[in-house]
């Protein structure tokens, strides 16, 4: 019994083992290929207006909200020690630190990234991408690399964005509703924000747009080629990506602290 046991654990761990091996070949062609000519600027130009363009109102609504409950939580919170004046730090280090990048990368995930697992699943049912071999195409350079390369322009982007109306969002109900001095609440926000803090979450940014494009591209380039199995894939895609973003965002805080 035991050994039966060790032998389904050794065939899991060897079957994540190589599903690790084939996603990090598959990142690494799509990079390498992206710089190859020729290079196809209409589809990269495409895939950010879809990634980025296309995710401004939810990125918005998103950023507008959480800036305003923090402008909430966090004059109710600094009230009880007398440090109102301080709401504008809080409200911009917690959004450029932290919540800027993760939500942002989280909304994408799920607007964005799931409609391209869903693409490229329903490319392989189709046999596209046999057409596209046949056309002495590369795949890869065609379909994937654009995806990955506009995530990686357009998360940091949408996090400057996510920035902003955060941060409007805080002011709103922290100086027009809640009574906060407008002078100190922008006063003390520019003399706190550092290039560390920007440079930080920029870079945070970077990798969950990468995360973003990679997770979701080979998900769908390795569904099955059913309805069933994209539909798999597509979800696994969203919650895999969601975790990985969180787990990185662990990671990269830790280093930059």
């Amino acid at each position: 019994m035991s050994l039966e046991i060790a032998a389904s654990l050794g065939r899991i761990t060897l079957n994540r083992l190589q599903i690790l091996g084939r996603s990090g070949i598959f990142l690494f062609m799509s990079v390498f290929q992206a710089f190859l000519p020729p290079f196809r600027i209409p589809r990269l130009v495409k895939e950010i207006e879809f990634i980025g363009s296309k995710s401004f109102l939810i990125v918005f609504v998103t950023a507008l909200f959480t800036g305003m409950v923090l402008g909430i939580q966090g004059y109710y919170s600094l009230s009880q020690f007398g440090a109102e004046a301080a709401l504008g730090v809080m409200v911009a280090l917690s959004i450029i630190r932290e919540l800027g990048p993760v939500l942002c990368a989280l909304m994408v995930t799920g607007r964005a990234g799931s409609a391209i697992t869903a693409e490229i699943g329903i490319m392989k049912i189709t046999d596209q991408f046999p057409a596209l071999e046949m056309m002495a195409i590369d795949p890869l350079k065609y379909v994937i690399s654009p995806k990955v390369v506009a995530g990686i322009i357009s998360l940091p982007l949408l996090t400057a964005f996510f920035d902003l109306v955060g941060i409007a969002g805080g002011y709103l109900v922290g100086v027009k509703l809640l009574g906060v001095n407008e002078g100190a609440y922008l006063g003390k926000m520019v003399k706190a924000i550092t290039f560390t803090d920007i440079h930080g979450g920029i870079l945070k940014s970077l990798c969950f747009g990468l995360l973003i494009t990679w997770i979701s591209s080979f998900m769908g380039f390795t569904a099955e080629p059913t309805t069933e199995g994209v539909s798999r894939a597509t979800t696994n895609a969203v919650v895999l990506t969601s975790l990985s973003i969180l787990i990185v965002d662990y990671i990269l805080t830790s280093l930059l602290l």
